[in-house]
């Protein structure tokens, strides 16, 4: 039985990514306090695998599981979960919309659902929480009407009622997992590749644009770039790529291959299976 590690506590977004990958398969899931705490838990086999977030549609990158990722362990990304952001209004049951004088909200939730907040709770008191799971759980223990915002799993878990339901301003938003292991997959015919690079030499005009031309030799296509501080130097960078394709395959390694010749520093995180949503489409 597989033991699958994610950032808790249950009831967040975090625990419905690790329901999604645990879907037919024999495993237990295991609630933790930290992403450090997560890949630790991989690395010294107290988990199997673990689900962490990588990037939000509306925030962008999560910098902490990418600077993991690029400094602190070897563990291999295996897998991706794309799970939808549904946030409810959530409070004891008997309470009324008009009845709330305070909410509670982790702050990254609160000012996803800023439009709903203003127009139907004006003038209510804001408390911040730590988790989508705790704002319930906090409006339910106050003796003051309060209602929180959280998640359809956090309300199954505290007894709370329904007051308004999916309130954020973007219905599109979605936030991007990943499952950490040990090894990343084998190739299925519809993969993704994530590395990252870094220029150990001088820098020179056009340095950036030669390695990534490799991908295009290679008829490759990158579906994301983005860039990190080294941690070292003040205006030296280290650059995440993701690209369709497997590692294994002849085509990307060779890519690969002259990326690292092109910078001197190639790490990469794992060759995995492409997320398809419920409707067979791609994340990306």
């Amino acid at each position: 039985m597989q033991t699958i590690a994610y950032l808790g506590p249950p009831g967040t977004f975090s625990e419905e990514a690790a329901l999604a990958y645990a879907a037919g398969r024999e495993a237990r899931l295991l609630p933790l306090a930290s992403i450090p705490a997560v890949v630790t838990a991989i690395e010294t086999e107290a988990a199997t695998v673990g689900v962490l977030p990588i990037e939000n549609l509306l925030e962008g990158s999560v910098s902490y599981t990418l600077d993991l990722l690029i400094h602190e362990t070897n563990l291999q990304i295996a897998g991706e979960i794309v799970v939808p952001i549904r946030q409810y209004l959530l409070a004891r049951p008997g309470l009324q919309l008009s009845d709330i004088k305070v909410l509670y909200a982790h702050p990254q939730s609160l000012a996803q659902c800023r439009r709903f907040v203003e127009r139907c709770l004006p003038g209510v008191a804001t408390v911040a929480s730590l988790s989508n799971s705790a704002a319930p759980a906090e409006a339910m223990a106050d003796e003051r009407p309060a209602a929180a915002i959280g998640t359809l799993r956090a309300a199954e878990l505290v007894g709370a009622t329904i007051l308004a339901r999916e309130i954020a301003d973007s219905p599109h938003n979605v936030t991007r997992f990943i499952v950490l292991a040990r090894e990343d997959a084998p190739p299925t015919g519809d993969d993704k590749t994530s590395f990252c690079f870094g220029f150990t030499r001088e820098d020179r005009p056009g340095s950036l644009v030669s390695a990534l031309q490799e991908l295009a030799v290679e008829n490759i296509n990158m579906t994301k770039l983005e860039s990190r501080p080294t941690r070292a130097i003040l205006g030296q960078y280290i650059f995440l790529v993701d690209i369709n394709g497997h590692r294994r395959e002849p085509h990307v390694a060779r890519a690969l291959e002259r990326i690292r010749l092109h910078t001197g520093m190639l790490k990469i995180f794992g060759s995995y299976p492409r997320w398809r949503g419920a409707n067979g489409n791609h994340a990306s």
